[in-house]
């Protein structure tokens, strides 16, 4: 019963060691580049990414922020994040991409 409850313990002492955690939605990176300020409409940025992760608003104007964040015990953490501005008339006025993700 001891050596179990040693084994036990080791176990999830080593799988607490190697475990990782994640924030967000992983989302298709290769849509970004079709993304076009001033052309690029809100329903078109739905169809290739999907639901946002987060919405708000910025001087009026809506954002969307695609992100996904993974974290691990060992070793940088990772991201992938997209934030995307649109104008009055649901159109991208900006956006910004960043990846430390292997592409």
């Amino acid at each position: 019963m001891k050596h179990t409850r040693i084994l036990l313990l080791a176990v999830l002492s080593i799988s607490f060691m190697l475990g990782c955690g994640t924030v967000g939605k992983n989302f298709d990176s290769s849509r970004v580049k079709n993304i076009q300020n001033k052309k690029t409409t809100q329903a078109e940025v739905l169809d290739w990414f999907g639901v946002p992760f987060k919405e708000g608003n910025e001087n009026g104007h809506t954002m969307w922020t695609y992100q996904f964040d993974k974290y691990k015990l060992v070793g940088e953490p990772e991201s992938r994040d997209l934030v995307i501005l649109f104008d009055e008339n649901q159109v991208v006025k900006a956006y910004r991409y960043t990846s430390s993700l292997a592409e």
